[in-house]
Parts: structure tokens; sequence; C-alpha cells
């Protein structure tokens, strides 16, 4: 079936040239909300984050409004430290005075501004560590359905950067308040002392709100085209990196390399854009600021002259027009961290909004020792999307202690078979019973430890060969894990690397071979003792050498427990006490290997043919597929 055609506007830079393209889930709509300076939701739940630390808040607060004041306060002692500290005939103790207030103003202005600065940054991580904490435990329980259609990139990205995004916020949001209150003291202090000339200073803020009305609309274009042209630039990257094996197998590393500074070009031009814009305010502020502070000089001088005001008020003034525009600097730039911290904020939500689809019942039970290793699938229908069933109606029962192997072409359902008794997933219709109880009704931590799963591609963590042997059962002793790894034949390789059970594995395991990465993953399932053994292609990609190493492992580890085998290789399976055959998403077939060539059909055409795999055949379509095309 075709893919719709989805209409997109022509790039105007587009030469009809190859391209790297970058595939960014929501990019677009994560781009759009670029831009918006509050979200009330946003805020609502960011704030219950903050709340537990609103303590230290308040505490923030109190104090940049503290150093807020003090700043006030320090031009105003300057300005009466000449005018009456200094007028002919004032006594020394009256200066001394005004210098031992300027001292005492200066000791709480640093005071409050380590308090601020100290507490606000404390409670920022405190915040941080929280949601880091809310996120990265949320997605150890959201269902593999959210996991299967969402990007592992965008999820770090939200983790780390949108996390950081937040955090500046934070941190300068306490800040505004005290910028806020400092603007409307300065412009309240001015007026106090002389409205007239207050007035006079204050006749350059409508051209400012004007010239920033006007830069905030391109500025907002410059920096969503930068933005946007990073993401594609380092989606085009990490693209190149992870497929760095396909590029140079297809000798595209120069093409590659020209088409990638195509991109950064763009992308330094964006940038230089948005910089440019960001930088422009500076130069006008402080021309406004010169003008201010020109005024103050010529009409202030004029009104000292004429002894309507005093020297001292005066000098008060320029220190105020100097300190009046910072405040409106550094909101501006507070802007721009608002816009940032708005749209993390949204895509932080969205994450801790997903919904565990998959949970415990409110009366689950959890499964026992007593609980047999009994396998069974009563009517099950299931699709990841419900209108497009994987599985349809299948039925079969796996005894305690009984081998049954899962066979089929790929995409006949056998991995969903497998998902469903570990309810990864929900069925739709049907039921799945593990140990004669619904998997519905019994508690999901429990499941785990009755069932043990070995994949076709093992994965191992970061960290010694100890803790990934015992990583599903962190209770089992160092004799336990030694004894499980020499019973599946591991012990021996182990003990001939550097520091034996203490050595430290690369990501994924990846200083190992695969079959040793296989091995270690069967003496995990061994040392988990659990009542059923999930096999999940667990030969299918090692040599014929290892695989003979792996088959001796595997009878010691299906000894006594329930094994579900799938695999596409007949010599896997001959052994097995039943076979289920499976095409498109029914069970067409079910018996053991004597009596499935007796009965002809496809497994004994398969096998006659002396196909080494399922899918070397092709299966005739389903009925399904048949009305679909006509």
């Amino acid at each position: 079936m075709a893919a719709p055609h989805t209409s997109e506007p022509r790039d105007p830079h587009d030469d009809g040239r190859p391209r790297m393209r970058a595939v960014v889930g929501s990019t677009r709509i994560e781009e759009e909300m670029f831009g918006r300076a509050f979200d009330g939701r946003v805020v609502q739940r960011i704030w219950t984050f903050v709340r537990p630390y609103r303590r230290k808040v308040w505490i923030a607060v109190a104090a940049v409004l503290v150093f807020t004041l003090s700043q006030l306060t320090i031009p105003l002692l300057i300005g009466l430290a000449i005018d009456r500290g200094m007028a002919p005939g004032a006594p020394n103790f009256q200066l001394f005075g005004f210098v031992a207030l300027f001292a005492v103003a200066i000791v709480i202005n640093y005071v409050a501004s380590l308090v601020q600065e100290r507490v606000t940054g404390q409670m920022a991580e405190d915040v941080l560590f929280d949601i880091r904490r809310k996120m990265f435990s949320h997605l150890q329980r959201v269902s593999l359905s959210f996991m299967d259609k969402t990007e592992v990139g965008r999820l770090m990205s939200r983790l780390q950067g949108d996390v950081n995004a937040m955090q500046e916020f934070l941190e300068t949001s306490i800040q505004s308040v005290g910028d806020i209150a400092l603007l409307v003291g300065i412009v309240a202090v001015m007026l106090w002392l002389d409205w007239q000339l207050a007035g006079m200073v204050l006749l350059v803020l409508p051209v400012l709100f004007g010239v920033r009305v006007l830069w905030l609309a391109r500025a907002r274009a410059a920096f969503m085209a930068a933005h946007e042209a990073n993401s594609v630039t380092n989606g085009a990257l990490a693209e190149a990196i992870h497929g760095v094996r396909a590029v140079q197998a297809m000798g595209r590393a120069r093409l590659n390399a020209d088409l990638y500074g195509e991109l950064a070009g763009r992308t330094y031009q964006a940038h230089l854009r948005a910089s440019r814009l960001a930088q422009i305010m500076i130069p006008i502020v402080d021309s406004l600021t010169g003008i201010a502070m020109a005024t103050v000089v010529v009409a202030g001088g004029l009104m000292v002259v004429s002894g309507r005001i005093e020297v001292g008020v005066m000098v008060a003034f320029l220190f105020y027009i100097q300190r009046f525009f910072d405040p409106i600097r550094s909101l501006t730039m507070q802007y721009s961290v608002m816009q940032r911290a708005m749209a993390s904020g949204h895509r932080l939500t969205e994450v801790l909004d997903v919904e565990v689809a998959v949970t415990d019942a409110a009366d689950a039970v959890p499964l026992g020792p007593d609980d047999d290793g009994s396998v069974e699938f009563r009517n099950v229908t299931f699709g990841y999307d419900p209108a497009q069933p994987v599985l349809k109606d299948v039925s079969f029962r796996v005894k305690s202690g009984e081998r049954v192997a899962l066979v089929g072409p790929t995409g006949s359902g056998k991995s969903s078979t497998i998902a469903l008794i570990h309810r990864f997933y929900d069925v739709q219709a049907g039921a799945v019973l593990v140990g004669g109880r619904d998997v519905r009704s019994v508690t999901q931590e429990s499941l785990g430890r009755h069932i043990a799963m070995v994949l076709q591609e093992p994965y191992l963590f970061t960290g010694t060969v100890m803790d990934n042997i015992r990583y599903s059962s962190h209770w089992a002793s160092d004799a336990d894990v030694i004894e499980a790894a020499t019973a599946v034949g591991a012990h021996e390789f182990i003990m001939a690397m550097p520091q034996g059970y203490a050595t430290q594995l690369e990501e994924r395991g990846s200083n190992l071979s695969l079959g040793q990465r296989q091995l270690l993953s069967f003496a995990r399932a061994l040392v988990a003792d659990a009542r059923i053994l999930v096999l999940d292609e667990a030969t299918a990609n090692i040599d014929s050498y290892t695989e003979l190493q792996i088959q001796t492992a595997l009878e010691r580890l299906l000894e006594g427990r329930t094994g579900l085998v799938i695999a596409h290789r007949l010599a896997t399976i001959r052994t097995a006490d039943r076979i289920v055959v499976l095409q498109h998403g029914r069970k067409i077939e079910e018996g053991d290997h004597a009596a499935l060539m007796a009965e002809g059909g496809l497994y004994a055409r398969l096998y006659n043919l002396n196909y080494a795999s399922f899918d070397d055949l092709p299966c005739p379509p389903s009925d399904e597929d048949r009305a679909r095309a006509t």
C-alpha cells in the first residue's frame, strides 16, 4: 500500500541534489512552541516540583528584595552625603555617619546577594533532581507501546537539555522579581526626588519599548530559524555517525561531508543572524542611557545653578539612570529564557503525562512458588493497532515443564506472543494465563520473577560481569552467579578475562563476542531461577561452533522448566515436545515433529524441501490479504 502523500513547502535553497535528511520526531511542532513566553499549565506543573521547597523560594525572594532595597538606598545615601555631610559648616560626625550607613548598605547588599544566589541555586538543583528522578522512574514504567514509537534521542534530550532549561528558568525567575522591583523602585524614587527631571528621563521609555516591539518579532523568527537549523544539522550528524558502517561501505563519506558542510553553513548563517539581532539591543540601550544621562547633566545642571535642586539630587539621578536600564536589559534576556523554558516544560510534561497503559489491577495477587509454569492462550486477539490485529483468535496450552516451539514466517506473530506472556501489552480479546492465572490478575513484579527471557540480541549493561549476570536477581550470591555461569559453559571464558567476574564490560558488552554475550544472558536467566524460560531467537546470529555450546547450555537451562522457544531454524526445534506453527497471526498447525510431518502441512513442506528456515519459503497470502487486494 502506498504511503499517503503529504504536501510540504519546497525549500527555496533546494537545488534537487541528494541531501542528508534527519528524521526528527515532531520537531516542527516543538519549534512552533518556541516563542511562547508564558504557559500557565506548564508553570502549574513546574510548581508541583517547586512546592516542597517553597520555604527556600520565599527566602530567595526576600533576599532579592533586600538586595534591591540596598541598591535603591546606596545612591540616596551618596546624594545625602553630598548635600548634608559635605555642606559648609556641617559637623564631621554627620559625614562619618553617612559613610557608616553606606558601609552597612554595602554589607547588606553583599549578604543578600550571597543568600539569594546560594538558596536559589540549591532550590533549582533540588527541583532538577526531582524532575530527573520522576522522569526516569516514569520512563521505566511506561508501556512499551509508547517506547516503540518514541526516539531514544528525543527522550535523552528531554532528560538533559530540557531539564537544564528548567534550571535556568528557575534561577532567572527569582532574579526577575528583583529586576521588576528595582525598575519600579528607581522610577518611584526619581519621581519622589524631582518629578520634572524624572519626566525628562522617562521620555526615552516610549522609544525603547517601540524599538523592542519591532525587535522582538524579528528576533523570535531568527531564534526559531537558528533552533530548527541546529536540530536538522544535529539530526544529520547523529544519523551519519550511527550509520558510519553503511556510509563507508557505500563510499558516501566525501559526499556526506560536503552535504553536512552545507547544512552546517546554513546553521552558521542562521545563528549569525540570531546573534546579530540579540546583540542589537545592547548598543540601543547604551545609547538611550547616554541620552538620559546627558539630559540629567544639562537639565539637572541648570536646575542646580538656579537653586531648584541640590547637587546630591542630580548625582543620585545619574546613579539611578546607570542602574535603570540594567533590569530592562536583564528582563529582555530573561524573555528568551522563558521562551525556551515554556517549550522545554511542555515537552517534559508530555513525557510525565504519558499514561501507563499496563498497570496492576486493584485486586492483583502475586504469583508464588506454588504456582506452576503452565502457559495458556485462550482465543487471543491482539494488535499494536487494534484495527490491525497481529494475532487472531489464537489458542494453545503449554503444560508445566513442557518444551514448546513457536515457528512461522516473519510477521506471523511469534514475538508478539512472547510479549503478551510477559504482559508487555494487554490483549484486545481473549486471555493469556500463566500458572493458571490471567496475567491481568497478577502483579507485574511477580510475573517478571516467574518468567526469564533470553533475546536474540542479549543486552548487557555497563558494569562488571558479576553485576550483569545477577542483574535481574540482585539478591543472588557470588557463589550462585559462578554456579550458573559454570552450568551454561561461561565460567571458562570469564576467568580468562583480565579481572574475571570483576571485569568491567563496555557499553552493551562490546568487548565480548556475540556468543559470549549470549552465554552471559543464559547465566542471567539461570540464576533468576524462573519457572518459565522464553527464548526468542536465542541462537539466530551465532556460528555453528558457538551454537553447539549454546545448545548444551540450553539443555541445562531448560532442565525442569517450562520452555517457550521462538526459532526460524528447523534444526533447533525438532526435539521440542510440541511445535505450534503460526501464519498471518493464526495458529495453523500444532503437534510434535513426527505428527506435523505426517500431517503434510506447511511444516512438512518446509522440512521435506530441506529449507533451513521458515523465511526461505514464500508463504501464500492470507484471506485478509486476498480480500484487501480485491
